[in-house]
């Protein structure tokens, strides 16, 4: 029963970082005003990192994809501690700046 609450805590845990990161790319995706291709996000790595708090988490990196016009496919990856994000590439939201 141990091994099965464990396992089903480690599922648990995933899936909601995988639904978090989801809405980060989309919500990003969004704001930039591309494409988000594919409406998914792929975990590509996981490892173990020491948390501020000092206790040991997971790291956990997805990829998704974007387009800037439908005709191109760029890549985006964003990394979570938990469902903090820590790291981001990907589209950026358009700005202008001024140069003096």
């Amino acid at each position: 029963m141990i091994a099965a609450a464990t396992a089903f805590a480690f599922w648990s845990a995933s899936r909601a970082a995988a639904e978090r990161a989801e809405l980060l790319g989309r919500n990003a995706c969004h704001a930039a005003g591309v494409q988000w291709l594919d409406q998914s996000v792929h975990q590509t790595a996981m490892r173990v990192r020491r948390l501020e708090s000092g206790r040991l988490g997971l790291e956990r990196t997805f990829r998704f994809d974007y387009s800037m016009n439908g005709d191109d496919r760029h890549i985006g990856r964003l990394v979570l501690v938990g469902s903090r994000l820590v790291s981001f590439s990907g589209p950026v939201t358009p700005s202008v700046t001024r140069l003096n």
